[in-house]
């Protein structure tokens, strides 16, 4: 009784407060009842987040390949498979209510979005490297575009700040420091190292649902408890006319952001990429060239974009996957690579959560064999022999 007291006035002082000033996120946490993970998944999932949250530290990469296979089921009431595959067409994995939902968004922003598509690549590329760290679904980057359009110089008029649009006291209860002085929310790789524990606070709230999660980062968790309870569903799509207007619009840019980048709206987008590619592209260009690939194996296959100085046999090494089969799926990688500096790398789902838990050390060995270190022993970090006497070392 005096759980659910306490839970009823925090819903109340939200309800009462600006919809802007959203993220009061209370010390104790919400357990929603009726999560969808089973009770064993629930509890490691709670454990890595209580771990991540209190004590402000990445969790170990064995935890985060396990988590991350659990943070995907949270899009479990947008796409069909629980996560986005962009080698399926969009219509046949988005819910039904999503297309419909986000067409007038759409017809008005979808312009700039594709503009954003381009320029914001370096942002994405800094979220996606974090969030990787976390756990966290890659789709959560553009979570950045709606709150400020990916700048650090973005305010809002009562005080939220920064990329993520944190205020002030939020900011400090993750970790930044905000003074006169200083203001941490403006430095994009500590903001989103906070972003990133305050979502995964969000998605132990909201009963592990990704849309939720949004719709609470703009409204606040008390908004959508309140909007469980008054319909009687944890389903977005059941409950979204119980929310504010703006936090059902933050969700509904986010969808459409997502289309824009990665789906079918996206301005790369081609019928053939739309209906999931067989064969090579027109042309000789080994960037334009798409993997041959089964119903099947697109459909257990995730995409990262990659930008470095990767090498397709380290990579293959280190996934314990064979290069040939590695090259059917990304055919003309280290040329492609090489002259874009980007590529969209897929993989199978296990191999890629190998590679996301472990890009960094990849990255570095793939460094070692350019520069000419090519007998690396596996899984250990090796530095030139002219960098050892200064122990220069490379950024993680």
């Amino acid at each position: 009784m005096k759980h659910f007291i306490l839970i009823i006035f925090y819903s109340i002082s939200l309800l009462g407060g600006l919809s802007a000033v959203a993220q009061q996120v209370p010390a104790s946490q919400i357990i929603l009842p009726g999560d969808t993970l089973s009770r064993e998944d629930t509890l490691v999932a709670n454990e890595v987040i209580d771990e991540i949250v209190t004590k402000k530290v990445l969790p170990r990469q064995d935890k985060v390949q396990y988590f991350s296979t659990l943070t995907r089921y949270g899009f479990k009431n947008l796409f069909s498979k629980f996560s986005y595959n962009p080698r399926l067409p969009y219509s046949s994995q988005v819910n039904p209510y999503a297309e419909s939902y986000m067409q007038d968004y759409l017809k008005n922003h979808g312009k700039s979005l594709i503009k954003m598509k381009d320029w914001g690549t370096p942002y994405f590329n800094l979220i996606d490297n974090i969030f990787s760290q976390y756990g966290l679904p890659r789709e959560l980057k553009y979570l950045a575009v709606i709150e400020s359009h990916l700048s650090t110089a973005a305010t809002s008029w009562v005080g939220a700040g920064g990329p993520w649009q944190f205020m002030p006291y939020t900011a400090r209860d993750y970790g930044l420091v905000v003074n006169a002085g200083y203001d941490e929310r403006r430095d994009y790789y500590k903001s989103t190292h906070a972003a990133a524990r305050y979502l995964l606070t969000l998605y132990k709230q909201m009963n592990k649902d990704w849309l939720l999660v949004i719709a609470a980062y703009n409204g606040g968790p008390g908004r959508v408890y309140s909007a469980m309870k008054r319909s009687g569903s944890k389903d977005f799509w059941a409950l979204q006319y119980y929310l504010p207007q703006e936090s059902r619009n933050h969700v509904k840019k986010f969808i459409a952001t997502h289309y824009i980048m990665e789906g079918a709206g996206a301005a790369s987008s081609s019928p053939e990429f739309a209906a999931g590619f067989a064969g090579a592209a027109d042309g000789g260009d080994p960037y334009a060239r798409k993997p041959i690939l089964s119903k099947s194996e697109m459909e257990q296959a995730e995409t990262q974009n990659v930008s470095g100085k990767y090498n397709s046999l380290i990579i293959a090494k280190n996934i314990s996957m064979d290069i040939a089969a590695f090259n059917r799926y990304n055919p003309g990688f280290d040329q492609s690579l090489g002259e874009h500096g980007q590529y969209e790398l897929i993989l199978p789902v296990d191999k890629m959560q190998l590679f996301l838990a472990n890009k960094y050390q990849i990255l570095n060995e793939c460094v070692q064999y350019m520069l000419g270190d090519h007998d690396l022993p596996v899984n250990k970090t090796v530095y030139p022999a002219r960098y050892k006497g200064g122990k220069k070392k490379t950024g993680k």
